[in-house]
Parts: C-alpha cells; structure tokens; sequence
C-alpha cells in the first residue's frame, strides 16, 4: 500500500506581521518590472521622437555663441531669441500667408470633398467604379509631372504667379486622397438612414447636410486635419508660385530664408523653427480624438 503524505502550505503571514510588509513590496516591485517590460518599447519610441523637440528648445534659448556649440544646456535662458525672430522683416506676413493658404485650402477641400465623395459612396450610376478608379489614379501622378504647363497657365493666361491662389483655387475642385478617405468613411455609415431621410421627405442636398455630414464628422476632422498639416508645410508650392514675391511667402519657405540669412545664428533658426512647429503641435493636441477616430474607422468596407 502507498502512503501519501500530505504537505500543509504555510499560512500567509499575518497583517502586522514583518514578513507581510517585504511581500507587499515584492509585489510592488515585480509589478513595476512587468510594467517596465510591457511599455519599453513604448518609450524608447516616445523618447525618440520627444529628444529632437527638446534639442531644439533647448538650442533656441541658448546664446550665439554657445548654440551647436557641443553643449546640450543653456548657461543663461535667452527668452529675447523669440522676440528677435518676430521682429524679423517679413515674418509676421509669413504667418498671415501660412493661416490663409492653410485655412483657405482646408476650407475648400471640406467643401470639395464631400459631395464628391458622398456620391461616390452612396449613389448609384453607370461608370461609379471608373470614376473612383480615376479618382485614385490622379494620386499616382506626382506633381512634379505637370508643375511646367501648369506654372504656365497660371502665370501667362491668369497672371497669379508671385501669389499663393494657383495653390489655393485647385483645392476648390476636389483632392483625390481626401475624397477617397472620406468615401471609405462614407461606406460605413448604413443606407438605412438615407433611406428613412428621403421617406421624410428629404432631397439629397438636405440628406448630406442633415444626415450625412453629422454622421461623418470624424473622416471630415481626419481629412481637414490632413490638409491642414500639408498646406502648412507645403514647401513646393510656394517655392514654385511664390518665390519671386517675399511678400507672397509662407513659413515654410521663408524659414529657408531665414536661416540663409542666419547660417551663424542657429539659436535664431531654432528659435523660428519652433515657433513654426507649434501651431500644428497645438492642432494635432486638441484634434487627435477625432483624427484617430476618423482615421481608424476608414476602410471597414470597401
């Protein structure tokens, strides 16, 4: 006969016990290990994208002499780089020339955007698909392609050149990414409502504005927010358009300047910089519930 001897498990020590305190801060401990191992890669990405942000603070409230100098902290904060950048000729007009083109330009892809891509999404008529087919096709061409005939016709038959419209007065007439994402978004929202709509007696105009663009607030937050972004650092257009002009310039072009005119001077061209960087920092911040939102829920059905 087999015989099996049974071990009792020590009981847990008690509350008031010396014991139970060094086991709660094991537990403390082994639960700040396993958070450590769970967010490291989190972090270091954090890290790696937060370091060029504060690199470039730092620099920009460093002295002249002391800017790229190998050191990475200030001796004396000089708050004044900030001042002088705004003092700068032009500048101020750079701003007002980056909020109009970004503004205007947001403005009129929104308003472009979604009655194309409500009925590339919703209607039914012969040649839909091939319309979206050509609609994704104009993303493939690159701008570089046509930036010659079409500096010609904005210069010589419309005379804007040295303005920032030839970039602005297209974006009137559609944008194929935002028309494409915003009808992946449209796709998701059910026909049953349209429906109920028309049976209250609702147009197709009065659908769009009732139903749909509430409905779609998200992928319209996602493809203002990407506009916006582009517009705002849109280095090409300007460059090309606006280059004749520095009254014409945006910031994105005239940070260029800038710094060409203070190549000794990188506390200033920091400074400018982040002041650049700022107003589309301070957008993403107060708009990425909606942007993540509008970007996460595009492409559920296709």
């Amino acid at each position: 006969m087999t015989t099996t001897t049974l071990t009792a498990r020590p009981a847990p020590a008690p509350a008031g016990h010396p014991g139970h305190g060094a086991a709660r801060t094991r537990a403390r401990r082994t639960r700040l290990l396993h958070w450590i191992a769970v967010h490291t890669v989190a972090v270091a990405a954090a890290l790696f994208f937060l370091l060029p942000f504060v690199f470039v603070f730092l620099t920009s409230v460093m002295s002249d002499g002391q800017a790229m100098s190998g050191e990475l902290w200030p001796d004396t904060w000089h708050w004044s780089n900030y001042v002088t950048v705004f003092r700068t000729p032009g500048f101020l007009d750079w701003w007002k020339n980056s909020l109009m083109y970004a503004g205007l330009g947001t403005l009129f892809t929104v308003c472009s955007a979604v009655p194309v891509a409500y009925a590339l999404a919703k209607f039914r008529f012969r040649g839909r698909r091939t319309a979206l087919i050509l609609v994704i096709a104009t993303m493939m061409l690159p701008p570089q392609v046509v930036v010659i005939p079409m500096y010609l016709v904005w210069a010589q038959q419309f005379h804007l050149a040295g303005t920032l419209w030839p970039l602005i007065i297209p974006m009137a007439f559609g944008d194929a990414y935002s028309i494409f994402l915003l009808r992946q978004f449209l796709l998701t929202i059910p026909q049953e409502y349209l429906e109920s709509a028309k049976v209250d007696g609702c147009g197709e105009l009065r659908t769009l504005l009732r139903i749909v663009v509430p409905m779609a607030r998200p992928g319209i937050a996602a493809i203002a927010l990407f506009q916006f972004f582009f517009c705002w650092n849109d280095y090409f257009g300007p460059q090309i358009y606006a280059a004749q002009n520095p009254a014409a310039w945006t910031l994105s072009y005239g940070l260029e300047s800038f710094k060409s005119a203070h190549s000794v001077n990188w506390n200033l061209t920091m400074a400018a910089t982040l002041l650049v960087m700022a107003p589309v920092i301070v957008v993403f911040f107060f708009a990425q519930k909606a942007f993540v939102e509008g970007v996460t829920l595009t492409g559920v059905k296709g």
